[in-house]
């Protein structure tokens, strides 16, 4: 197997290398808030300040397959949830709403991927799985939670990132 991700940089990778790179975690596919109280309305952002941190939660986006994690409409996802993530070679250097495990931001931060990569793995994501690196089991869908309480799903566990 070609480690292009070792010789290459992201910038360099072709379309389907770029894609390949995703772990498919889909911690990208939980819902993220900034707790700001000089914001009284929930908005979108493409940067955070100085002092915030961004709290990622459990909520799951509803077109998230949560077995699979993957998206069930991922070439419409876009249309279809305007405020989707949808990270490309230009927007890489926004990777602040990404979890530390994401294996393109680890690249893009010269950590390298982890050993559960699917690329190291016969892409599969079993080991992924395994190491609770994925959604997995871990997520409530977006149209069963309440969220007028939206703190209560804060969670912790997509911020961990291991080797």
């Amino acid at each position: 197997m070609e480690r292009f991700w070792e010789t290459k940089s992201l910038d360099e990778m072709s379309r389907s290398e770029w894609e390949s790179i995703c772990d498919g975690c889909a911690k990208c596919c939980l819902h993220k808030f900034i707790d700001d109280d000089a914001v009284n309305e929930a908005t979108t952002t493409a940067h955070v300040q100085a002092g915030e941190v961004i709290h990622f939660t459990n909520i799951a986006c509803d077109l998230l397959n949560t077995k699979t994690c993957s998206c069930t409409q991922y070439a419409k996802r876009t249309e279809l949830v305007p405020d989707c993530v949808q990270l490309t070679q230009e927007n890489l250097k926004d990777t602040f709403f990404m979890p530390p495990s994401c294996s393109y931001r680890r690249l893009h931060e010269g950590r390298g991927l982890p050993s559960w990569h699917p690329l190291l793995n016969r892409n599969k994501k079993t080991a992924m799985h395994n190491a609770g690196m994925s959604v997995r089991g871990k997520t409530v869908a977006e149209s069963d939670a309440d969220l007028d309480r939206f703190e209560d799903y804060i969670a912790i566990w997509p911020l961990e990132d291991i080797d």
